[in-house]
């Protein structure tokens, strides 16, 4: 039909009106001498056939296209619903080992908790507690974002600060700007369960160290669907060393100690290390399956939209097809 638009449009203004009489019954002789060459043309017939040919391909190939995104889409659904499942699992055992191992730090904490505390200027490590895997929220990289602030206020304030941690994570997410305020990091933990021995190991990487100032970014366990990201003050031996001693003997003098307290200190030091990093990642262990489990729901829910939306598509396009092929079905019985 364009062609033969075309053809009446050229032929239309070649000729003048005076030829063959009038200009409209010339335009009409020449259009249909023409287009009885031009359509019993096999080369023609040809190029038409080829032409409706690429169409239906173009077709058939979104078709599978969208098959395909259909499949990938489901496949997606499959790995987060048994991502999530394997989360809950993890989520028990961790919570399990949580609810065994705080009784234990809670009362380590809490004497350490007595002391007084004096923001002085001095060196700084900022130790952070994340995981070695992904796809669990932001929890990782809320962590990371506390002791990157940290680090940065101590060095506008003049003061140097050093990252030590636990967690392939964290370590990835500050490598990049503060690669050089690395002392030593602990990865892939998990692989092996978690137990306190663990943890007296990395504590005494940090006596190794003799900070002047400790903080400890972590997250805190509050429900499965709420943690809170915080940063705890860890009193160091420097700074019990310097305590005031009238302020440090009133905080002591509840408890009783033997041998005496300043024979045992250092010891009772390395232990209420040990103790606050074993505690914090138990909290953070937990934290973090609860984390991923939402997080694969989510993703879960994202994928089943998107798959009801290409869905859609594929049967709009499918019956769009059906319908163009009964269309040429019909013209061509007609014609017949």
């Amino acid at each position: 039909r364009n062609v033969a638009s075309a053809i009446w449009l050229k032929i239309e203004h070649s000729i003048p009106r005076q030829a063959c009489g009038t200009r409209d019954t010339a335009c009409i002789r020449i259009a249909a001498m023409f287009s009885m060459r031009l359509f019993g043309n096999p080369a023609f017939k040809s190029a038409v056939t080829c032409s409706v040919d690429a169409q239906q391909t173009r077709n058939v190939a979104s078709l599978k296209v969208l098959k395909a995104r259909m499949r990938s889409f489901n496949n997606m659904k499959k790995i987060t619903k048994s991502m999530k499942m394997v989360a809950a699992s993890k989520l028990k055992k961790d919570e399990m080992r949580m609810l065994t191992g705080m009784p234990f730090v809670k009362p380590v904490q809490d004497l350490f908790a007595r002391l007084p505390r004096e923001d002085k200027p001095g060196n700084t490590i900022y130790f952070g507690v994340t995981s070695d895997k992904g796809l669990c929220g932001g929890v990782n990289s809320a962590i990371a974002k506390m002791c990157r602030r940290g680090m940065a206020a101590d060095e506008a304030a003049g003061n140097a600060a050093k990252y030590m941690g636990i967690g392939a994570k964290g370590s990835a997410a500050l490598k990049r700007f503060y690669g050089d305020r690395f002392t030593t990091t602990f990865e892939e933990c998990a692989k092996v369960p978690w137990t306190f021995g663990t943890a007296s190991i990395i504590a005494e990487k940090i006596i190794a160290t003799n900070p002047l100032k400790l903080r400890v970014c972590s997250n805190k366990f509050r429900s499965l669907v709420a943690y809170e990201t915080q940063m705890a003050q860890v009193v160091t031996l420097n700074e019990a060393m310097t305590m005031d001693r009238a302020e440090f003997s009133k905080a002591m003098d509840v408890y009783s100690f033997e041998p005496s307290i300043y024979e045992v200190w250092n010891d009772l030091q390395e232990f209420y290390y040990a103790a606050v990093i074993h505690g914090l990642y138990l909290e953070g262990a937990v934290s973090e399956q609860s984390s991923r489990m939402a997080a694969m729901e989510s993703a879960s829910k994202n994928a089943n939209e998107m798959l009801e939306k290409v869905s859609l598509v594929y049967n709009r396009a499918r019956q769009a097809k059906i319908t163009t092929e009964l269309c040429e079905i019909i013209s061509g019985a007609s014609a017949v």
